[in-house]
């Protein structure tokens, strides 16, 4: 069954989305992003004639009540997007009655899921090096199993359309499908064009494709980048990773990032790279800061030569010519990591040259894939959303879809 060959008229329908949305000091939404994300298949539902029971997380409370993380900040501003009432079950887990009394066209938003420990399935207190803990995960697991079947029960139908956390087996995301049978639960319209949109970048490859990757440490993506190898043309490492490679290629790289103990994973990067064929681009230069901040001193240095005392802070110059020579022409673009501190506005303008030539590649014809928290951010801060193919929602899930892994919230779907 798929969301738009089902009619909900008449059915309650769970929909899980992904509601962990920025907010500030008084509780205010800061980015909207991901609701308006769902609102294709809320709409759906209620112009159906069918009622709504929303589901979300909402940071990191570990298990316990904490007012900082409720969903109740964001009813208001959930009630305006879908031009309907929103009413608030403040305790998700006895949420029954609230449940049973919706009539169609009516809509329930559900207290943040991980006030719970059984959302996640992890037992709270305990050491995973304690001997009791084995014994507890079992008993977690099956309290995730019961707490699963209480959200289930609110329902008719199961919709998952929360991509950012499809790559967690947590009780709302995937074990709760197995109390649907398939034409029972299905994916929303954002999880679909999330999936479509990484098929297209994994297994629809027009060529070139050149795949970006920035981010601070080489050990968190060894598991993409290595899948990549397989698949790309050309692959820029770019951001926090380039000192590394430029200490593991001999260079004096002064007080920038660097993991000292995966300079022979560096070297063997590239060489994997020269084996496969692949054009594996690395800076040259940089723009280097005096102090962790924007208005620090600044010189462009070799990446190899920075003085003690002076650390890496973006892409210079002469390497900005190089990212965007690897992008021109290409039919394929994954861009996942900008390429130094954008956050400060004296050190976005290398992530600023990935961007304008990932957008000229894209109006010549290319599809272009964004993803991860700190690419999107990019993206939106150079208001250049519009001039790319698609923007993942998803930091964690897009990674591990790229490694090749199987995301179990798409898989209790589809099987």
């Amino acid at each position: 069954m798929t969301i738009d060959t089902c009619n909900f008229k008449d059915l309650k329908a769970i929909v899980r989305v992904d509601f962990n949305v920025p907010l500030d000091e008084n509780g205010k939404i800061t980015d909207d992003t991901r609701i308006r994300g769902a609102l294709p298949t809320l709409k759906k539902i209620l112009s159906d004639g069918g009622s709504l029971i929303i589901m979300s997380h909402m940071g990191k409370p570990k298990g316990k009540v904490n007012a900082k993380f409720s969903l109740g900040q964001i009813v208001d501003a959930v009630s305006e997007k879908l031009g309907v009432p929103v009413q608030f079950a403040p305790d998700c887990a006895k949420a029954g009655e609230a449940a049973a009394a919706l009539k169609p066209g009516e809509v329930l938003l559900l207290e943040n899921l991980r006030f719970y420990p059984e959302e996640e399935g992890k037992p709270v207190g305990i050491d995973k090096e304690d001997p009791a803990y084995k014994e507890a995960k079992e008993a977690m697991k099956q309290s995730q199993k019961e707490f699963a079947k209480t959200l289930a029960s609110y329902a008719d139908v199961y919709v998952n359309d929360a991509f950012g956390t499809a790559h967690r087996k947590h009780a709302s995301t995937a074990v709760i499908a197995d109390s649907f049978d398939k034409d029972h639960k299905m994916l929303g319209y954002l999880m679909e064009k999330e999936v479509k949109a990484v098929n297209n970048v994994l297994n629809n490859i027009q060529r070139p494709f050149t795949a970006i990757m920035g981010g601070s440490k080489v050990s968190t993506k060894i598991g993409i980048i290595e899948n990549l190898m397989d698949k790309v043309d050309n692959l820029i490492l770019c951001g926090g990773m380039t000192y590394t490679f430029a200490k593991a290629l001999g260079g004096e790289v002064g007080q920038s990032i660097c993991e000292e103990d995966k300079l022979d994973l560096a070297l063997s990067i590239i060489e994997k790279a020269k084996e496969k064929g692949v054009n594996l681009v690395l800076g040259t230069d940089c723009v280097a800061g005096d102090a962790f901040s924007n208005d620090c001193n600044t010189q462009v240095l070799s990446v190899k030569a920075i003085p003690a005392g002076w650390e890496g802070l973006d892409a210079g110059p002469e390497t900005r010519k190089t990212f965007a020579a690897a992008i021109e022409g290409a039919k394929t673009i994954l861009w996942n990591g900008p390429a130094g501190v954008f956050e400060f506005d004296n050190f976005a303008a290398g992530s600023k040259a990935i961007a304008d030539a990932i957008a000229k590649a894209t109006a010549e014809g290319a599809f272009s894939l964004i993803g991860g928290g700190d690419s999107v951010a990019c993206i939106n801060k150079f208001g250049m959303a519009d001039q790319v193919s698609y923007i993942s929602t998803g930091g964690g899930a897009l990674l591990e879809a790229i490694e090749g892994k199987v995301l179990p919230g798409i898989a209790a779907i589809e099987g």
